[in-house]
C-alpha cells in the first residue's frame, strides 16, 4: 500500500534513525529493526535529498517547505514540489519520517 504524502502535512524524521553528515553527504542510519532497507542498513541522499532533508524540521507544512526552496533556488514551482513530495514519499515508505499528527 503506497503512503499518500499530504502537502498540507508536516513531517519530521523518525526518532527511530539517526542522520550525520559525513563528506558532504547526509547518511541515515536505523537506529531498530524494520527501518530503511532491509538489502541496505545505511540511507544516502543526494543534494537535492540533503537540501529537503534539513528542511524536513517538523515546524511546517510541506507546501511551505516548497515555497521556501522555490525562494532560494531557481526551478519552477512543479519541479521542486515534485522532487519534496518524491522523497518524502520514499522515506515515509522507509519508516525514516514521520507525519505530525
Amino acid at each position: 500500500m503506497a503512503n499518500i504524502v499530504n502537502p498540507d502535512k508536516i513531517y519530521f524524521p523518525s526518532a527511530d534513525v539517526v542522520a550525520r553528515e559525513i563528506e558532504g553527504e547526509i547518511i541515515i542510519v536505523p537506529l531498530v529493526d524494520g527501518i530503511g532497507d532491509m538489502e541496505d542498513e545505511l540511507f544516502t541522499l543526494n543534494e537535492t535529498g540533503k537540501v529537503i532533508w534539513k528542511k524536513l524540521d517538523g515546524k511546517k507544512s510541506l507546501l511551505d517547505l516548497v515555497k521556501e526552496l522555490q525562494e532560494e533556488f531557481e526551478a519552477i514551482e512543479g519541479e521542486i514540489k515534485q522532487d519534496v513530495i518524491g522523497l518524502v514519499e520514499e522515506l515515509l515508505k522507509r519508516k525514516i519520517l514521520i507525519e505530525s499528527t
